[in-house]
């Protein structure tokens, strides 16, 4: 069934308004030569029920198994539980809750989203979420730049720090700003040398992964003393967030900013999107922190309440006098996060961390005895790079499974590089079948 908003009538009524007598006029301004003068190549449409048979024909189509993959998307368990209780009407909107006289769940459980990233990162203070971890990277290098008051304009970013996230960076800082790149040494990790050559008095911040794209866990203590040692901001950015249920906190390592994707919980892989950024940092930096901030408070009667603070609506509608433009709407994706944590507690996450690096492990095991060496000797998560053959993801497809990313097209340098993730979901039958298939 076709739905028309508009009768002949108000169709007319509006040109009318506007000047103009047909709706092609509209598209006057478009050069001819880009205009399509035919129909859209698209199939017939479906009635509802043969659209759906369509949609599961489609579906079938996709691999039954949890890919072997990571770089920055995981795949998890997420609980039924969590969108059960998305569907609960206080919470199922998008709409940013500036009243807060009608909006206390959804500000409660923003509160508590900035609690556990807090609790997470071993920082003082959280937002309210960023649209994902790359742009929430590119938040943090634009927030050392205003904490040196226009000073430093250069950041230093570890080339082993994930390639979008660099990326996204790059397109940030444009104009106006120093990016350099430092490379990474063969333990996977940071090049340290080549990282005190690179930062300087000018620098207002340094930027590495936690774990980095190569799954490698950086040495943020000695990170943290070069860039302390020239007035330099150090960034952690972590996309695994899981990871942070076992590892120590960036903050409590020496990183000034913590950033992130929180997308492994609540959050299922979706082809990709949408994604869930956290940004925390210490109580010191609080007026140049970006987005939005959730705070608890008390009414006239004494009853606790949660409101919007600091940041004003105009802030983020007057791009001249804001911190920054970004007031995600990313509130449900916060909100399954939230539940996804709350369900786990601090014993699960650990439990669930720690079946994560077990599994990874057995894997990396397993492929260098079938062959399949790691590429770098730094300790990992649940995700590493393996020496592998060219063909290895034809291999891994024709075995019925998924995943496996070749790193040539981001590494020229790394031709035989196939980075792999385990996580609770890939039992030791799924890993033994992998190892078999690369073999």
């Amino acid at each position: 069934m076709r739905y028309h908003p508009h009768t002949p009538e108000e169709i007319r009524e509006m040109l009318e308004k506007i000047g103009v007598s047909r709706i092609e006029a509209l598209f006057a301004p478009i050069p001819e030569r880009c205009r399509l003068d035919r129909p859209l190549a698209v199939p017939e449409a479906l009635d509802e029920r043969s659209l759906m048979e369509h949609l599961e024909e489609l579906a079938a189509k996709q691999p039954k198994v949890p890919p072997f993959l990571g770089g920055g998307a995981y795949p998890h368990h997420v609980p039924p539980a969590v969108d059960q209780l998305l569907l609960r009407s206080e919470l199922y909107t998008a709409y940013t809750p500036y009243q807060p006289e009608v909006s206390q769940g959804t500000l409660q459980i923003t509160f508590e989203f900035q609690t556990y990233v807090t609790l997470l990162t071993g920082l003082e203070l959280a937002n309210a979420s960023m649209y994902d971890g790359a742009t929430a990277a590119a938040e943090a290098a634009l927030m050392a730049v205003r904490l040196s008051r226009g000073r430093c304009t250069k950041v230093v970013v570890s080339r082993a720090l994930h390639p979008e996230y660099r990326d996204v960076l790059q397109t940030y800082l444009a104009v106006g700003f120093e990016v350099v790149e430092v490379g990474f040494g063969p333990d996977g990790r940071t090049d340290l040398e080549a990282l005190r050559g690179a930062v300087d008095e000018k620098t207002a911040a340094v930027l590495v992964g936690y774990p980095n794209f190569f799954g490698v866990i950086e040495d943020l203590r000695a990170l943290a003393q070069v860039a302390h040692d020239k007035g330099a901001l150090l960034v952690s950015c972590t996309t695994e967030a899981l990871a942070l249920g076992l590892l120590q906190g960036p903050g409590a390592l020496g990183a000034d900013i913590a950033v992130g994707e929180m997308q492994s919980f609540g959050n299922g892989l979706n082809f990709g999107g949408p994604g869930l950024g956290f940004f925390a940092t210490r109580e010191a930096y609080l007026r140049q922190l970006p987005g939005r901030i959730c705070g608890a408070t008390v009414d006239r009667s004494g009853r606790r309440g949660f409101v919007l603070t600091l940041s004003t609506r105009e802030q983020h509608i007057r791009r001249e006098r804001a911190t920054s433009n970004i007031c995600t709407n990313h509130g449900l994706n916060a909100a399954a996060a939230t539940i996804h944590l709350s369900l786990l507690g601090r014993e699960g996450l650990h439990a669930l961390a720690l079946v994560n690096y077990r599994r990874a492990r057995y894997a990396r095991e397993r492929l260098a005895e079938a062959g399949c060496k790691p590429l770098f000797s730094g300790p990992v998560f649940n995700e590493f790079v393996v020496r592998a053959p060219k063909d290895a993801p034809e291999r891994i497809r024709k075995a019925g499974l998924a995943g496996g990313l070749q790193l040539e097209c981001y590494y020229p340098e790394l031709p035989d590089g196939l980075l792999l993730c385990v996580t609770e979901l890939h039992d030791r039958k799924r890993i033994d079948a992998l190892v078999q298939a690369l073999a």
